[in-house]
């Protein structure tokens, strides 16, 4: 179908959806002291009201975008009071009360990241969902990973690409810091850590597509972190079999001095020694990060971003064995390993940021950073391989072992990579609000040094020939003909480089609200520029400019219930980091621009009744032209650029999200998103990239014994169609068009809750200082499933053929996870 007929087609789908006035739902449980439902409790609002039912369960709808006090009272138990709790348009607010003897009351309401929200003084039993879901790599990107339109499939990994683009082409602030990731990664295991502590998080903001001109040049996504501010003292530990962390908050008496610190320790042994491979893993994974608030007065404070993270990967690999094939054909893959590799990934960031708000209606922030990265990535790695045919007889006891070999040979790879890279910014950003409307502009400096070495090189020895790279001056007749050419690498890299360069950004934006017969137009029209300049050692200098002006716009009809339409378009483009401007043999090409793309996105969020339950439905379609791409290679999270401008690409798709209650009192979401993404190298017609992942299909599920709401479960399930598998080094795209397998997984999580706010340990007891005690149990990859990150290229002589064995994933495992709050 023609990619405008989809889009068209998708968009009258979404304008069609009408539904939902100008409101919003509070729902959830109410629990007596016993911690059991509690019935016919009255829940009122101004002249509103309604009653909880058998299960405790209640819903109501109340105005949106106004303060309002919520009364719960019930026959027997002191009324609870929820004040000043401003609720916006569409929003369902999860509260879930314990009445007790005691009149609770709430001044205050703090909204927090993905709809889910916190009351001071109440425990809400549902936790926060970045902390709460199952993963193998928990954490901020783990919840990403669940939406609609966002492509991983490798749960070793933080990594993420959207709607068709690669990792590189995401912007990820921490506190209006941008956040830099280390660019020698070969493989997801070697991570460790994402930067985003979650359990430092605030707030969190993620945009696929169609983003507004405040935010920097990249081609894909923005995942905008604030994290807490405290408001008292407390400590939170958590510990689990991969790892333990900490986080301590502290606010001085007069209230103006404020610290937020994290200490993360990770150990991936446990998911490593569940793949394939047999190796002895010392890994090292370990960081520290700190925000300081200092209020001078109401006008003017000033903050200190830390961060200081090391990675130590050792790696020392035994043996392994793959079996794959067909059942007419059943083949395996056995390797025997000797070497190591040993790779360190050390970074420390520092930031400061100064905020001054002169009047009630002008902010102005004004940033310094400095962020320094020391990588290093040494292996020796020999192995030795044989290739051949399994014993398949459900009686033999060699069932599943190598019976005959096709193909035996040893591959010899090494590496000496090290990189050095310091980035400096200053920049300045500024808001002025008055009335409906809102203006922000930017200004930023930043310089970046990189000093880079790489030295690689790949032997390949098969049936005891020695093969040579696929070059003419190496073209032989062996063994019928003696060849006494030297041995060369199959594959080598060799490469020193040194680069600076200089960029200057800047943006400006308007926003306004214009109210039209009760109906309401918001408009946000931006513009962004980019100047930078590339020099260095060997390197001719180069300056390059781009312009990229965005718009976004949204509709909210007055009609009898609730609907927001969308629209946001704009040109994106990603001037060239350092890892872009490096080809395949290692060398600088200064001459490589910036990657331009088209965004359209349009978009529909609606509010639905469901089984007399809230629900929300977001639906977005949307389509990317893109053209002086860049081309390049994708081999677990590893990005090789082929440092050109030479071909174009597309994307388009659609993505839909619905949530809501579907157990009483939680959040839980089904998503669905369909993808195509194209691209056409130096006019040889289309094919697909690496991240063309056509299907996805995830829910995040949520559950509860009523009984005993304590015990509390969460369900992961993920299900896409499978990207491309790459092609073997000198190999042509264009002919290598296989498919990795589709990926499936499940993640459970169990959790009991025995102490929190509702349930406080009486005086004297070990625990009374104890505000939170959880302890949960996590199985991942639950039904055991194989899925593959990429393919091992092995070459059998006697056929000339090259066979993709696949490199499976983990899996299933066991972990359990303990967290303590005081």
């Amino acid at each position: 179908m023609n990619p405008l007929r989809i889009l068209l087609f998708s968009a009258f789908f979404c304008v069609a959806c009408a539904v939902s006035g100008q409101t919003a739902t509070i729902t959830g449980v109410v629990l007596g002291s016993d911690n059991r439902a509690l019935s016919d409790v009255s829940i009122r609002v101004g002249t509103r009201g309604t009653i909880s039912n058998t299960d405790g369960f209640y819903l109501l709808e109340v105005e949106s975008e106004v303060p309002m006090t919520i009364t719960f009272s019930h026959i027997g138990h002191q009324k609870i009071e929820l004040r000043d709790l401003i609720l916006t348009t569409n929003q369902v607010f999860a509260f879930n009360p314990v009445m007790k003897t005691d009149a609770i009351q709430i001044d205050s309401v703090e909204v927090t990241a993905m709809g889910s929200k916190t009351v001071s003084g109440i425990s809400n039993l549902s936790p926060e969902l970045v902390q709460s879901i199952p993963g193998a790599n928990p954490g901020v990107e783990n919840l990403l990973k669940l939406l609609p339109g966002v492509f991983s499939n490798n749960e070793l990994s933080t990594q993420y690409g959207v709607r068709g683009g690669n990792y590189d082409e995401n912007l990820v602030y921490v506190n209006g810091i941008e956040v830099y990731r280390p660019q020698l990664l070969r493989s997801g295991q070697q991570e460790g850590f994402s930067y985003v502590n979650s359990s430092m998080v605030e707030r969190l903001h993620f945009s696929p597509g169609g983003f507004q001109a405040r935010y920097g040049d990249k081609l894909s996504s923005v995942l905008d972190i604030t994290y807490k501010s405290p408001t008292r003292f407390a400590i939170q530990a958590e510990a689990s079999l991969l790892g333990l962390g900490t986080t301590l908050e502290t606010r001085s008496k007069d209230k103006k001095f404020t610290t937020l610190t994290g200490f993360r320790y990770r150990d991936n042994s446990l998911l490593v020694n569940s793949q394939q491979t047999l190796s002895r893993f010392n890994p090292l994974f370990t960081d520290l990060q700190s925000v300081l608030t200092y209020r001078f007065t109401s006008r003017f404070h000033l903050h200190f971003l830390g961060y200081l993270g090391l990675n130590r990967y050792r790696n020392q690999p035994v043996s392994r064995q793959t079996n794959f094939g067909t059942l007419a054909n059943p083949q395996a893959l056995r390797v025997f390993y000797l070497g190591r590799e040993e790779n360190s990934f050390a970074t420390g960031m520092g930031a400061i940021k100064a905020e001054f708000f002169p009047t009630e209606s002008t902010a102005l922030n004004f940033y310094t950073s400095v962020n320094h990265s020391q990588e290093e990535e040494y292996s020796d790695i020999v192995a030795q391989y044989e290739l051949g045919e399994i014993e398949t007889s459900l009686g033999s006891g060699s069932l599943g072992e190598v019976t005959s070999s096709r193909g035996i040979g040893s591959q010899y790879n090494r590496a000496r990579n090290d990189l050095d890279a310091l980035i400096l910014t200053w920049s300045h950003e500024g808001d002025y609000r008055k009335g409906n409307t809102h203006l922000s502009w930017g200004l930023k400096y930043s310089y970046e040094d990189i000093r880079d070495q790489i030295r690689e090189s790949e032997f390949i020895d098969s049936a005891g020939f020695f093969i040579r790279p696929p070059r003419e001056e190496f073209i032989n007749n062996q063994p019928e003909e003696p060849f006494t050419a030297p041995l060369l690498a199959y594959n080598a890299v060799s490469a020193r480089n040194f680069t600076q360069t200089s960029r200057l950004q800047g943006f400006i934006q308007f926003t306004d609200r214009w109210v039209l017969r009760k109906h309401q137009l918001t408009y946000t029209l931006g513009l962004r520029s980019h100047h930078w300049v590339l020099q260095g050692e060997g390197v001719n200098r180069k300056a390059q400019f781009a312009l990229s002006p965005r718009a976004q716009l949204s509709f909210k009809p007055e009609w009898e219930r609730d609907i927001v339409f969308r629209l946001s378009t704009g040109i994106y483009q990603q001037p060239p980091f350092y890892r872009e401007l490096r080809n395949a043999s290692g060398t600088i090409v200064p001459e490589v621009e910036a990657q331009k793309s088209y965004h359209l996105v349009l978009g529909a969020e609606q509010s639905l009744r469901i089984w007399n339950r809230p629900f929300n439905l977001q639906t977005e379609v949307y389509y990317k032209n893109l053209w002086d791409v860049n081309t390049y290679t994708l081999e677990d999270v590893r990005i090789r650029y082929v440092a050109n401008n030479d071909a174009r690409a597309y994307a388009y798709g659609a993505d839909l999200r619905l949530y809501g209650a579907f157990i009483p009192g939680t959040e839980s979401w089904i998503s669905l998103g369909y993808l195509k993404t194209m691209e056409n190298w130096e006019n040889r017609g289309y094919i697909s990239r690496p991240t063309d992942q056509r299907f996805k299909a995830a829910i995040l599920w949520q559950d509860y014994v009523p009984d005993l709401p304590q015990l509390k479960m969460y369900l992961n399930l993920v299900y896409s169609t499978g990207v491309p598998g790459g092609s073997p080094s000198y190999a042509d795209p264009y002919i290598f068009r296989n498919r990795l397998r589709d990926y499936k997984r499940a993640d459970l999580g169990i959790s009991h809750t025995f102490v929190d706010q509702s349930t406080s340990p009486k005086e004297g007891h070990w625990l009374r200082n104890c505000k939170e005690l959880q302890v949960g149990l996590e199985i991942f990859n639950l039904f055991n499933n194989q899925n593959s990150i990429t393919n091992t290229w092995v070459r059998d002589v006697d056929s000339k053929n090259e066979y993709a064995v696949p490199n499976f994933m983990t899996s299933r495992i066991l972990n359990v996870k303990l967290r303590m709050r005081f």
